[in-house]
């Protein structure tokens, strides 16, 4: 009967939200366009058949359209997680519903996520009212199984919602793998974990053959991650490296060098610390703005201001959420960009660094990340500042198309908030 009553709760607000004209209008808006017009003050930004056609404070509405009063509140664009298990993951506790990692094989790099990704997953909606609207959803490594965890997909948070069941945005977005303290729990230590990392990109390089009997017995790379490691050794896919002590983090640039890769920092806790050296080869981190304590040897140096550091230095970054992999509660992105303006950051960086820095990262940025002519209509509208943990999305759009602001967790609410205020039975 529950599973019944939030079904149909869905369907409803699905069915509202299709009867959303293609051509619309927010007016009176502060729009953070995260292009080169800023933040403007009473502005309006009219959308077409999913693409934004124009904003600005003199822009004119269409005849016959009748505008949505934003009164002053601000309109961003979606936030985009760079590095999440969001499709992947249902339950932590409940193993048949996580498909993270592979825990069969020295290396996964044919693995593809978008073999197995859920547009139904409950976690959708979650993130989804609460102003996601893009994400990475990549595998992971993990004692036992894969250095190379395997290849990531660009999802779009519409879900099962996106028009013509089209929410896998970019497959083969990026290759994800580990070192540091990771990698030394799969290969043994850290230069074994290196040493493992170069012998598949020299095997893969070699197209697929064998190179003696490989450090740990025979090559064990089979002709799908021949395929796959091809495209990061060709820069068609970058390398994400899961990497936090300088040390590796310097270690991981020249393997970069060594091969001419597009290296993605994953992580990166000290980061700060080789700021100059990342900035000279154009390498950008993803990273976790609320992490000030060191959990982790490889951690040590982690401090609070990483993210301003990083910005003066010229390194280009976003945010993630080191602990939750951007899942469950990739909606605290929005928290994270807050505790960086508290620790230093501008308010309009931190704010770039979970909409349009992901998206340059990612090679997205010229459709989305930001409220420009021409991109695609990525919306949310709140009712206060967004890096406020008070404030909330009053509505959000994906391609133009309002999505409804129903979740379970908001299903299951409502239905026992109105058993609490329902008369007592006699």
């Amino acid at each position: 009967m529950i599973r019944r009553h939030l079904l149909t709760g869905v369907v409803i607000a699905l069915l509202a939200t299709r009867a959303e004209a293609e051509l619309f209008a927010i007016r009176n808006a502060v729009v953070h366009t995260g292009g080169r017009a800023g933040t403007l003050t009473g502005a309006t930004v009219v959308v077409r058949n999913g693409r934004i056609e124009a904003v600005g404070t003199d822009v004119l509405i269409p005849e016959g359209v009748t505008p949505i009063e934003a009164q002053g509140r601000p309109l961003t664009p979606g936030i985009i997680v760079a590095h999440s298990h969001l499709g992947l993951k249902e339950i932590d506790g409940v193993e048949e519903t996580n498909d993270v990692a592979s825990e069969q094989k020295r290396y996964s790099a044919g693995l593809d996520v978008a073999d197995a990704l859920n547009p139904r997953s409950a976690l959708l909606p979650v993130n989804r009212i609460d102003g996601v609207t893009r994400a990475m959803t990549a595998p992971d490594s993990k004692k036992g199984g894969s250095l190379i965890a395997g290849q990531g997909a660009i999802i779009s948070l519409a879900g099962s919602l996106a028009e013509g069941g089209n929410w896998i945005v970019k497959p083969h977005a990026a290759m994800f793998a580990a070192l540091g303290e990771q990698g030394r729990e799969i290969a043994g230590s850290r230069p074994a974990a290196f040493a493992a990392l170069r012998e598949a990109l020299e095997e893969a390089r070699s197209g697929g053959l064998r190179l003696g009997d490989g450090l740990n017995g025979d090559a064990q790379l089979s002709p799908l991650d021949v395929e796959a490691l091809k495209r990061v050794l060709n820069r068609e896919m970058p390398l994400v490296l899961q990497v936090e002590r300088a040390s590796d983090i310097l270690a991981a640039l020249k393997l970069a060098d060594d091969y001419g890769l597009q290296l993605i920092v994953s992580g990166g806790a000290e980061a700060h610390r080789v700021a100059a050296e990342l900035a000279s080869r154009s390498v950008p981190v993803l990273i976790d703005p609320s992490r000030n304590l060191p959990a982790h040897f490889e951690t040590l140096h982690v401090r609070p201001d990483a993210p301003a550091v990083l910005a003066k230095a010229g390194v280009k970054f976003a945010f993630i959420d080191s602990d939750d992999k951007g899942s469950h509660n990739a909606r605290n992105l929005r928290q994270l960009a807050g505790i960086a303006v508290a620790n230093g950051m501008r308010h309009d960086d931190a704010l770039a660094a979970i909409t349009l820095k992901p998206a340059e990262i990612l090679g997205l940025s010229n459709v989305l990340g930001s409220i420009e002519p021409g991109k695609i209509a990525d919306l949310v509208l709140w009712d206060r500042d967004p890096l406020e943990v008070t404030s909330a999305p009053d509505r959000v759009w994906i391609e133009g198309r309002a999505m409804p602001m129903v979740s379970r967790q908001t299903l299951l609410r409502d239905r026992y908030l109105k058993r609490l205020k329902a008369p007592p039975a006699k």
